[in-house]
């Protein structure tokens, strides 16, 4: 059977109703699940990550694979259900994580220029990083060996292209933030130190669903909690458990960072404050203390 939704459609429409679908997340995607609701029938998308399995089984294939989910299906134990994004939010996803991809992309691509010039013995000392003094620095170098020379022009253009690419993607990110079904929870988000525009769109996109969670529970879902192994009245705990989605967890801990120093609210604090209810504003600010 092909992944194309017509020929699953016509195949489950041959089988003697009622009946129900369930099938692994994985590439194929919530296109599947949500042609299939929409045409009258029940389909869960089962957490890979959360199906039980004995202990002895180390077996995973296919067809062993599919029983098994029928049954849990059938003994309505398919509790670990993904949740199915509407396509809205999964196109918005789409952009967000070509951005994600954008941002990893220039930062190997720096890693590689800076790591061929100390190769070189050749260091920049005249202050930060990637701005544009620096930038007019990278493009009067020179090397003796041509295929150097080749190796770093190389390096420099991809540089220079991955920059242009995530600004574009900066760009429509900012077009669909300023109106769309989530303007309203990146505005409530964007009350905190550390989540602006990008940020605050890419956590309301990802998350989808806030009521799902508590404050403690969002923090276990993206495994920015300790793990833990205690037995009677030792406790032991040790580094953050990294699951869940890595994507959102990096941007929660890249703006907790902004929470060291003094708490002074500046101006574009206050600018993201004018556009989020006073309710909003006010648990912002008390957050942010």
């Amino acid at each position: 059977m092909t992944p194309s939704h017509i020929d699953v459609l016509e195949w489950v429409d041959k089988l003697p109703g009622p009946c129900a679908v369930v099938y692994e997340s994985g590439p194929t995607g919530f296109g599947l699940a949500r042609a299939l609701r929409a045409t009258g029938w029940r389909c869960e998308v089962a957490a890979s990550s959360k199906l039980h399995r004995p202990a002895g089984d180390r077996i995973k294939t296919d067809a062993r694979d599919a029983p098994h989910l029928a049954r849990l299906l059938r003994l309505d134990e398919a509790d670990s259900s993904v949740r199915v994004p509407t396509q809205a939010e999964e196109s918005a996803r789409d952009l967000v994580r070509a951005r994600e991809a954008a941002r990893q992309d220039l930062m190997r691509s720096r890693h590689r220029v800076s790591k061929l010039l100390l190769r070189n013995g050749i260091i920049y000392s005249r202050g930060k990083a990637w701005t544009e003094l620096r930038d007019r620095w990278l493009r009067q170098q020179r090397f003796d060996q041509a295929p150097t020379q080749a190796a770093f022009d190389d390096a420099y253009e991809t540089v220079v292209l991955a920059t242009a690419r995530r600004a574009r993607l900066d760009e429509k990110i900012i077009a669909l933030a300023a109106d769309s079904e989530f303007t309203a929870m990146m505005r409530r988000l964007g009350c905190l130190r550390g989540i602006a525009t990008l940020t605050g769109f890419a956590l309301a996109v990802e998350i989808g669903d806030w009521q799902r969670f508590s404050g403690a529970g969002i923090g276990a879902y993206l495994g920015l909690v300790p793990s833990e192994h205690s037995s009677g009245q030792s406790r032991s705990q040790g580094a953050i458990t990294k699951t869940g989605n890595t994507h959102v967890g990096r941007l929660l801990v890249e703006a907790a960072w902004h929470h060291r120093t003094t708490y002074h609210p500046g101006v574009g604090l206050r600018r993201r404050w004018d556009q989020a209810p006073a309710a909003a504003r006010a648990r912002g600010h008390a957050g942010n203390r």
